[in-house]
């Protein structure tokens, strides 16, 4: 989830996405492709009597998708989503051979990803091409199947319905990969109308891991359910339903892996010799340490050669590598998906902060956790608070009324939550009080800036922090663009204006002055926003190319993206100006003094390319590791038991591959991954969670 609507909204269906939102094709054949389309106007207009799907949360509708039969028997999608602002408006006309394969696919339209026109096409030889945004290619097509690159989610279902009748055998796909399917176990539910028979299958080969699917009775694609549920127009009651169905039942796939990773074997004393270490306290490298783990602690740390192994204890040699704290993603939205928690430390990530997750997924977390049911980093918890609003933030409380809000911060805190986020069409009347309630209970106060706000003005009202660069850059921009940071303006505005800010003007001097004397919090997520400013179609992200390698060939076609769409006669050019005044920002609050952490709000895969590009604003090597360690430890009061590697800490430790001194991007490199004294092979962790090797 590169971009910041699927980044936020779908963790919980990135596996599903593979299916329903991969990208684009170009036919290359007798018959030409239909036009690039720029506006909604210009895609096909769904018939009354069309079949429809809805796009729902738990925070209400977010979209539609209707199906249809052309006169020429063409089968038509359309599809239209907003959500809280990131808009979506996608057609597809797909042609079906005597086989039923897809013979021909048009797409047309664009999402906050870009361009999304795609075509495919099969000749009389039996050649398949396509061409998107991204990419374009040819081969014969054989016995597989074309998987597209995006589209309506719906128009996905053919390919579910290919792989039930595939069976064990599974399908090869185009452009490369391999899925299977299997169906789990029957279940009904009860609908609007009387109990519904489904079954629960999971789809396998195009994500990193299994992904649930919900098939009818008769075996074909019904829906699926999550985060985002896409569901049958008037049964959208029954996704949470199905999400807790799924979700259970991957329980029980993670649980044996958990058993696998969490034995006694695995936590026998380890001594680490001859490492280099950071300290993250003091915020610099030391050469040749010797770091000992027993008891689930970091038991001594002394000079490489001085520290006694104890018996049976397992001796790594040190040299050639770096030993860190584990680290930390301060933004990593959990719940809802519980290979990525998997992945993440296969990533070197012990820790997390999640600003923004369901109360009752983020409960199960930290008991399955605790009990060895789950193997996952540890973490603090959020809560979104938002306005009830067609704009409000999916998987939200919503709240109409400052007595509301407050009653939301009460239930936060009784339920044993860390902080409280707010969020973009919050009144922002209500945050002062809202605020102060939740100072009241100890809970933290962060957030999105909502509409008509600058950002000092919420961290007069209570913020403790301020999360994402795009907020903060609010600060200097035109007051239409505040008045409308609920939807794409967030981004439209920073993305037009930030280019032309004068980041060193008395103005923006004095907020970060005021930040810093506040001890104001920024959660920057540049990663967020690089691959949408910044790419244009021609190479894959940074965040994502060290890993696109080793991860299913779906996902990491999906991280190539032609960035948002362009506007009022910009160039991409432009946009990426306006990024670098972002990164420049971060430098510039960094020398105020005022306090950066990590957060990558994606896989948290994007981690160090964060840190990267902390550097690149000035920071320096330990300055920005610091960010992703003893940090973000400090501000969510763990710094007594995790952060940095101190004698008597809980052993939350990363061994890598290399001198991250030198090049922070060792970090990639993981060795060992040390979970409260367990001692995990990263490569094991890395096979479990879905990538094939060590990244680049």
């Amino acid at each position: 989830m590169s971009r910041p609507a699927h980044r936020q909204l779908l963790a919980s269906l990135l596996a599903a996405a593979a299916l329903f939102a991969p990208l684009p094709v170009l036919a290359h054949d007798e018959v030409a492709p239909r036009p690039v389309v720029t506006s909604k106007e210009q895609l096909l207009v769904a018939p009354a009597g069309a079949r429809r799907y809805t796009i729902s949360s738990i925070a209400g509708q977010h979209g539609e998708i209707a199906q249809w039969t052309l006169p020429d028997g063409q089968i038509a999608y359309r599809m239209s989503m907003s959500l809280r602002g990131w808009i979506t408006e996608t057609d597809q006309i797909m042609t079906l051979g005597p086989d039923g394969r897809p013979t021909r696919i048009s797409i047309r339209g664009f999402t906050d990803s870009g361009d999304a026109t795609e075509d495919y096409a099969v000749d009389a030889a039996g050649v398949a091409r396509w061409k998107t945004s991204v990419d374009s290619g040819e081969a014969p097509l054989g016995a597989k199947r074309y998987s597209t690159y995006g589209g309506p989610w719906l128009a996905g279902e053919a390919d579910i319905n290919a792989l039930v009748a595939a069976g064990d055998k599974g399908i090869d796909m185009l452009p490369s990969g391999h899925a299977t399917l299997k169906i789990v176990r029957p279940v009904t539910v009860a609908g609007p109308n009387g109990p519904v028979s489904l079954k629960l299958a999971f789809v396998q080969g195009l994500g990193f891991a299994p992904s649930p699917i919900w098939l009818d009775a008769d075996n074909r694609f019904f829906a699926f359910a999550g985060g985002m549920s896409l569901l049958p127009a008037g049964l959208e009651a029954l996704g949470p339903k199905l999400k807790d169905i799924q979700e259970a039942e991957t329980a029980a796939l993670v649980r044996e892996v958990a058993k696998d990773f969490l034995k006694p074997a695995n936590r026998t004393p380890t001594l680490v010799d001859h490492v280099l270490l950071f300290d993250s306290l003091s915020g610099r490298y030391v050469a040749d340490r010797a770091v000992l783990i027993a008891d689930g602690k970091i038991a001594a740390v002394g000079a490489g050669g001085q520290v006694k192994a104890p018996a049976r204890a397992t001796v790594i040699d040190g040299r050639g590598k770096t030993i860190t704290p584990g680290l930390w993603d301060a933004h990593r939205h959990v719940g809802g998906d519980d290979w990525n928690l998997l992945q993440n430390l296969a990533t070197g990530m012990t820790n997390y902060r999640s600003p923004g997750s369901q109360i009752d997924e983020a409960q199960s977390i930290f008991k399955r956790r605790a009990e060895g049911s789950l193997l996952a980093p540890d973490g603090k918890v959020s809560i979104i608070i938002d306005r009830k609003d067609p704009l409000a933030a999916q998987g939200s409380l919503t709240v109409s009324s400052a007595e509301e809000a407050i009653a939301a911060v009460r239930q936060i805190k009784n339920a044993g939550m860390w902080g409280v986020k707010f969020y973009t069409s919050m009144n922002p009347a209500w945050i002062a009080p809202a605020a102060a309630e939740a100072h009241r209970l100890g809970l933290h106060v962060h957030g999105h800036v909502p509409a008509g706000m600058r950002p000092l003005e919420a961290v007069r009202a209570g913020y403790d922090e301020v999360t994402h660069i795009n907020f903060i850059m609010m600060q200097a921009m035109p007051q239409a663009v505040v008045d409308k940071a609920n939807t794409a303006a967030r981004l439209e505005g920073p993305a037009k204006y930030g280019k032309d800010v004068d980041l060193d003007s008395p103005e923006m001097t004095a907020f970060y002055a005021e930040l810093a004397r506040r001890g104001t919090v920024i959660d920057p997520t540049l990663t967020v926003w690089e691959p949408l400013m910044t790419s244009d179609g021609s190479a894959m992200p940074p965040e994502y190319a060290p890993y696109a390698d080793v991860a299913p060939p779906t996902v990491a076609r999906g991280w190539r993206i032609s960035g948002y769409p362009l506007f009022d006669g910009l160039t991409r050019d432009d946009f990426r100006k306006s990024f670098a005044k972002m990164v420049g920002l971060v430098g510039r609050l960094h020398k105020a003094g005022v306090r950066i952490v990590a957060g990558t709000d994606g896989y948290g895969l994007e981690l160090v390319r964060e840190l990267e590009l902390y550097q690149q604003a000035g920071l320096s090597n330990a300055e920005a590791l610091q960010t992703a360690t003893i940090v973000p430890a400090r501000l969510t009061g763990m710094d007594g038991r995790t952060g940095s590697i101190t004698p008597g800490k809980v052993a939350d430790v990363i061994l890598v591959e290399g001198d991250v001194s030198q090049d922070i991007t060792a970090l990639r490199h993981v060795h060992t991954v040390f979970l409260d004294g367990y001692r995990l092979d990263g490569a094991a962790l890395r096979k479990a969670s879905g990538l094939s090797g060590m990244p680049r």
